[in-house]
């Protein structure tokens, strides 16, 4: 079964069994939703405990959870330091618009110029606020970093794992 990470347990909160989660999905509203099935995968353990959340709130840079059955902080604190994660099959529930992607679609593309120029491999995505960049490592070790907008990024491939870039001056 292929996982994907929607967030991190970084500690309780409280003693009523709620968790303070750091999140790292783009549908918070969804999978942090009440009713919301997740995955606990406690630190070195590769087996995962399924919970069901019964209330989330928005703390300062955190998500505050409490799950059905975990009302009580003894019942929560082996959850320290675990990953909250979903399957793909709950992945393919959201609905993306157009010219949107989950982060494991765009991570391993090839990139290329408008050219057919090999620039690398897109290894990372990083958050800024305004956009997405992407960083690329080229296969002689040095990475660019590439910004995921309309005027640079011109087709995206998923399927093929290629996207074609236009490479303005000094972007590389």
């Amino acid at each position: 079964m292929e996982w994907f990470n929607v967030g991190r347990i970084v500690n309780t909160h409280g003693i009523r069994g709620e968790v303070r989660v750091l999140s790292s999905t783009d549908f918070e509203d969804v999978r942090f939703a009440k009713g919301s099935k997740l995955a606990v995968f406690k630190k070195d353990d590769k087996k995962p405990i399924w919970v069901v959340v019964e209330n989330a709130r928005r703390h300062k840079n955190f998500i505050l959870l409490t799950f059905e059955g975990y009302n009580n902080i003894n019942l929560v604190e082996p959850f320290k330091e675990g990953l909250l994660k979903v399957t793909k099959d709950q992945l393919e529930e959201d609905e993306l618009q157009e010219n949107e992607f989950y982060y494991y679609e765009i991570i391993g593309c090839e990139v290329f110029s408008e050219e057919g120029e090999s620039i690398g491999t897109v290894t990372e995505i990083l958050e800024t606020g305004a956009n997405d960049v992407w960083e690329v490592k080229a296969s002689n070790g040095k990475k660019h970093y590439i910004p995921y907008i309309e005027d640079v990024v011109k087709d995206i491939n998923v399927e093929d794992k290629k996207i074609i870039i236009h490479v303005m001056e000094g972007l590389l």
